[in-house]
């Protein structure tokens, strides 16, 4: 199964613009998105193939800190990691629209 994961880690300073573009190069390889710039967060949103939420958050997490590494990012503590499968994301979707189409 397909699971988009959300990784967020915490450092001690303000990032770059150029710090935040070399870990989104980092990865892409992985479907992946890059947040951060300005702040003193880094994250990525990464697709990863796994059998449940558990091993969707470990396998991005480790791909998440190889890309940190790669884009020369310092070490920091994860502090948000959240993890949801297609299905769910369908079925929210399916929601919404139900939802969204009862207002008229």
């Amino acid at each position: 199964m397909r699971w988009s994961v959300g990784i967020e880690a915490e450092g001690d300073r303000v990032f770059t613009r150029e710090e935040i573009v070399e870990l989104a190069d980092a990865v892409a390889a992985s479907s992946g998105i890059a947040s951060g710039i300005g702040t003193n967060r880094y994250g990525a949103r990464l697709v990863v193939v796994a059998s449940s939420r558990e091993d969707a958050i470990a396998a991005a997490t480790e791909l998440f800190k190889a890309a940190a590494r790669t884009a020369g990012l310092p070490a920091a503590p994860i502090v948000t990691a959240e993890a949801i499968s297609e299905a769910e994301e369908a079925q929210a979707l399916e929601a919404d629209a139900g939802e969204a189409s009862g207002l008229r």
